[in-house]
């Protein structure tokens, strides 16, 4: 076939690699002209990548690019349209996969649910949003392996096949400058469900109405967590099936929000192995993924934590709760309009957390403005902090000995830093040269 390879970044080189391997004829077209292509393949790059896509056989779209953007210069070829994960889908050789969405939290329970597998025995990959693109561990498959798949929207809203268990975590507004709204967001989530079959499981969170929407797609038998007969949290401790798995205060995760997670994929991994003490071990032992509520180090008495990922408020909330004591937050970032609102009310309710808020980046007066209406002025803008050494020298100056320093943005890191990684790599390195 004639193929185009539409983004080049990590998905779109796993996907060249995949089809060249067959030799199929393969073109790469990307908006970044000075991308590095192999030698002696068609490239078509810059402003005019989009264009005349309708020659090809198939046309390969990377998780990042909003697919009305192709039909909008193309229309009538969405049977051409394709991505990595549903060639990925199409092609497995084992039907155990299980596949994870939701605003947050993706990251974490597929990790768990990776690592309980592991631990009882199963030969395990994981790929999708974190790890590695699935094509590329595509030949180290067996019919007896186990997938997990963390899947964001971006990779769902073209999804034409579901995993056989298929999980949603809580859901809240996200994404909304790409996706074109609300329910545009919610469809693409979906998508994980829609094509479930009597055989299929369907595991929600009982806690959030959108998620139980979300998992009301398709045909797959439907498992809630966070109440049975999913695992829920009952006395202090994570139980299943009548079965205690491990004391709350056990959990090497910080935070009530992390009951959810740890909940979500004890719910997925029982329906593969019942071994309690394996699914324990792994819940008393791992400690999170980098960005996520992690302490960097202690400094003359003041815990500095780097929660980057969070790039919504509902993540900042969260990692307000998880964190003891009094809290300098940083937050603000890029702009994406996303609602806010609903901040003001939790700041001025939770307002013995906070030695003080400080505001960053591009959407910091939009946030102050949502917090004077709530009536709450603990806070600083700064406009001054221009790098994140500034920016953790204002927070240092601001702190108490016995408080927490934490950078939980609630928004994107787009107006300063190049993604989430990148703001939370400089605040680690601001860190430990304090």
């Amino acid at each position: 076939m004639k193929i185009a390879i539409v983004g080049y970044d990590t998905e779109g080189r796993a996907s060249y690699d995949y089809f060249a391997a067959q030799e199929h004829e393969l073109a790469i077209c990307d908006q970044n002209p000075a991308v590095q292509v192999p030698d002696g393949v068609e490239a078509v790059l810059g402003d005019g990548y989009l264009d005349n896509l309708g020659r090809f056989d198939l046309v390969v779209r990377t998780a990042g690019l909003p697919p009305r953007l192709i039909l909008e210069k193309n229309p009538g070829i969405d049977n051409k349209v394709t991505t990595l994960v549903n060639e990925f889908l199409r092609v497995c050789p084992t039907k155990n996969v299980i596949g994870v969405t939701g605003t947050k939290g993706k990251g974490t329970t597929s990790t768990l649910i990776t690592k309980m597998l592991e631990a009882g025995g199963k030969q395990v990959h994981l790929g999708g949003n974190i790890g590695m693109p699935p094509l590329s561990f595509l030949p180290e498959l067996t019919p007896d392996s186990w997938v997990v798949l963390e899947l964001s929207s971006f990779q769902l809203i073209d999804l034409r096949y579901s995993p056989h268990l298929a999980v949603c975590l809580m859901v809240v507004p996200e994404h909304l400058n790409w996706h074109t709204d609300m329910p545009e967001y919610l469809a693409a989530k979906s998508r994980l469900f829609m094509y479930q079959t009597p055989d299929d499981i369907g595991i929600y969170y009982a806690g959030n109405e959108l998620s139980k929407q979300i998992a009301s797609a398709g045909s797959g038998q439907k498992l809630p967590y966070y109440e049975p007969p999913g695992a829920a949290v009952d006395n202090g401790a994570i139980s299943i099936s009548g079965q205690a798995i491990c004391r709350t205060d056990e959990l090497k995760l910080l935070g009530r929000h992390n009951w959810q997670n740890a909940c979500a994929a004890v719910t997925a991994a029982w329906q593969v192995t019942q071994n309690a003490e394996v699914i324990r071990s792994v819940l008393t032992t791992f400690g999170g993924l980098p960005h996520r509520i992690e302490l960097v180090r202690e400094v003359a008495g003041v815990c500095y934590y780097n929660d980057s990922y969070a790039s919504g408020l509902h993540a900042t909330e969260a990692a307000i709760l998880a964190v003891p004591g009094k809290k300098v937050m940083i937050l603000g970032g890029y702009e994406r309009m996303i609602p806010i609102d609903f901040f003001g009310k939790f700041a001025v309710e939770h307002a013995s957390e906070f030695r003080e808020l400080l505001l960053i980046g591009a959407s910091a007066e939009r946030l102050a403005g949502v917090l004077d209406k709530a009536n709450f002025s603990n806070y600083i803008v700064d406009k001054q902090a221009q790098t994140m050494s500034q920016i953790v020298a204002k927070a240092t100056s601001l702190a108490e000995t016995g408080d927490a320093i934490v950078l939980s943005p609630g928004f994107a890191s787009f107006d300063m830093f190049k993604n989430f990684e990148d703001r939370g790599l400089q605040y680690k390195a601001a860190v430990e040269n304090l």
